[in-house]
């Protein structure tokens, strides 16, 4: 009896000690969430409040190119904005680096893989921002496929030390930047780097094997299959609604100081992200363009008019007057003082002109498209091929679209809930996307309807009107007359004062 009454007690005592551990883990957790409940209101509401009002319609002095990964930027780079800005209009350290340096004061292009986090660094009133977003699951899969094929042409080295050394020689000859010093490929390449080597080496101590799966997405004895990669702390932390993070400004590239703790806090508890979303949103409101990837050819189309057009008519403003506009001066003045240094000898090398901004003074719309459909065609094309023999170092492993229709549906799906943010946020930008094609068939209606009116209009028809030459010629006449009627009153009024 006494034994029953020791065993009940001391489990009523473990039932209580259990009880009181999970209070205490449930209180510390609900403390947690509430504490990065707290940061993460508090960064979203500083970011609504630092936002411009504006007409976003208008291209500003500076053009910030948001360049998302694996969405087509490097082609509108390429075909689009070099045709539209010279070199000398390139922000240095633009496009494929890291970080921004404002040490070139007339910049006027920046392109780049930072997040929203560099218009921290710009005069925010003369910026415009310019992005393109690509379906979430479709990015997840080239972004994939890119870490994979950039990974694979290290595998004509022997071993990662020989691929370290040759990095070291590579950087002492050329101060070029690779494809491993730009965000995010400088941390997902090495990872798949790594993966692909041990891989490699397990095959050589085994021996040849005979691969039991067709499905490139899932040769593990060849790479990271897709399902191990998606769910690995690495992907999470960057792949996952990527974009979503970029465009609230909060990578693990972010200037924002808070940006890590944010981060941390979004992905500890994931209703959070709804925070971010919406933050995300607005920026994408405030753009001057977003385009779709999936929707190229009128993507294209909206650049050329939306963005090309005014930089364009830029071109032929700054072209026929010899003066230094207002606004690159400001920006001139703003990149100085961050810089601090002296503004009189900058201000000079606004104003030169050299010779490829004369030639784009002759640019139109029209000229651009049709530059940018003969671009993309040899683009294409030398990508296609260094695809190719990269991918030939993992035969038989291949990615092409009949190779992501072997990927289940299961994994589809897992990948899908995975980018919940970016999945909405890609939504929302097909929204606008839909708003500013109505908004420029509504402006290129009424420039049309404009030049008919001047065209048709009665003033300049009518001095080609038989009417309005006889009009013309009777008032020539009569001051003719008038003219002559003066001249001999003058010349009577002189006779007589000699008299």
């Amino acid at each position: 009896m006494r034994c029953k009454i020791i065993h009940l007690m001391l489990g009523l005592i473990l039932v209580l000690l259990l009880s009181v551990s999970v209070t205490i883990k449930a209180s510390v957790t609900d403390d947690g969430y509430k504490q990065c409940e707290h940061t993460v209101k508090n960064w979203a509401s500083s970011s609504a409040d630092s936002e411009v009002k504006d007409d976003k319609h208008a291209l500003r002095d500076l053009l910030f190119f948001l360049h998302v990964p694996r969405t087509g930027g490097r082609t509108y780079f390429h075909c689009f904005l070099k045709k539209l800005y010279s070199n000398s209009q390139e922000c240095p350290r633009s496009y494929d680096k890291l970080r921004f340096n404002p040490r070139k004061p007339n910049c006027r292009l920046l392109s780049t893989h930072d997040d929203y986090s560099m218009m921290s660094k710009l005069p925010k009133e003369k910026t415009s921002v310019v992005t393109i977003l690509r379906n979430p699951i479709d990015r997840v899969f080239s972004t994939y496929e890119f870490s994979v094929e950039v990974a694979a042409r290290f595998l004509i080295h022997p071993n990662l030390t020989s691929v370290a050394r040759m990095a070291k020689r590579t950087r002492r000859k050329t101060s070029g930047v690779s494809t491993l010093d730009i965000w995010p490929w400088k941390y997902l390449v090495p990872w798949m780097r790594e993966d692909l080597f041990a891989r490699r080496d397990a095959r050589r101590l085994r021996g040849k094997t005979h691969l039991v799966t067709n499905n490139s997405y899932d040769m593990e004895d060849i790479l990271m299959p897709l399902h191990e990669y998606i769910n690995d702390p690495i992907a999470r932390d960057i792949v996952h609604n990527g974009a979503t993070f970029q465009i609230a400004g909060l990578t693990n590239n972010s200037y924002f100081a808070e940006a890590h703790e944010v981060r941390r806090c979004v992905l500890k508890y994931h209703s959070l992200g709804e925070y971010v979303l919406e933050v995300a949103k607005k920026k994408l409101d405030d753009m001057l363009y977003v385009g779709l990837t999936e929707n190229h050819k009128e993507s294209a189309t909206m650049f050329a008019n939306i963005v090309g057009a005014q930089v364009i008519s830029q071109h032929t403003i700054s072209s026929s007057s010899a003066d230094v506009a207002e606004g690159p001066e400001q920006l001139v003045s703003y990149f100085s003082e961050l810089q601090g240094n002296n503004t009189n000898q900058t201000l000079k090398n606004v104003s030169s002109t050299d010779k490829d901004e004369i030639a784009r003074g002759n640019l139109t719309v029209g000229k651009l498209t049709e530059a940018y459909e003969s671009c993309i065609s040899s683009l294409r094309n030398s990508q296609a091929e260094r695809r190719v023999n990269s991918l030939k170092r993992i035969y038989p492993a291949n990615f092409t679209k009949e190779a992501r229709r072997q990927v289940s549906e299961v994994l589809i799906q897992e990948i899908t809930s995975l980018n919940n943010l970016d999945v909405e946020l890609y939504n929302y930008a097909q929204y606008i996307f839909t708003k500013q094609q109505a908004h420029m068939t509504q402006s290129m209606v009424y420039d049309e309807k404009l030049a008919s009116t001047l065209s048709t209009s009665t003033y300049p028809s009518i001095y080609n009107s038989p009417y309005s030459k006889f009009v013309l010629l009777s008032i020539t006449g009569l001051l003719f007359l008038l003219f002559v009627f003066f001249f001999v009153n003058s010349r009577r009024r002189t006779s007589k004062v000699k008299l």
